[in-house]
């Protein structure tokens, strides 16, 4: 699924800003000292939890009606929207070490000419893989 949306329970702080919980998301708990903070932050937390159990194969649950949510006194409920897509595609690219083992007179060589280790071994991997890019939004890896 590309979009959710769950309720997010907007608690005012005593010293001021708001403590966001996902009440469907255990765990996901974030803060802003305004309004504007708090939902910024309910939405980068939400995204964020719901790409680590994406990545972890847990299943997502279904969302609560908002009317069905237990509020604190002072407290409100606002439904977050998170669109998954740009956060997969930026987790999917992100760029990772990968210690490789080289004859030495090979990366002697390599390193004579200049060349790039990384961008040669990308180029021949999707060669070898048979891709051009990855299009993680559309395709989920194995």
């Amino acid at each position: 699924m590309d979009t959710y949306i769950f309720p997010a329970v907007f608690d005012p702080c005593e010293e001021g800003g708001y403590c966001i919980t996902f009440p469907d998301l255990p765990g996901c708990i974030t803060e802003g000292n305004t309004l504007e903070e708090a939902y910024r932050m309910a939405k980068e937390a939400a995204t964020l939890h719901l790409w680590s159990m994406e990545d972890d194969g847990d299943k997502i649950p279904a969302a609560t009606s908002p009317d069905r949510v237990k509020v604190p006194k002072g407290g409100f409920v606002s439904l977050v929207e998170i669109w998954m897509p740009p956060i997969r595609d930026k987790t999917a690219n992100k760029a990772v070490n990968k210690m490789i083992t080289l004859p030495k007179w090979l990366k002697e060589l390599a390193e004579k000419e200049n060349i790039n280790f990384s961008q040669v071994l990308q180029t021949a991997l999707k060669k070898h893989l048979g891709v051009e890019y990855n299009k993680p939004s559309s395709k989920k890896l194995p």
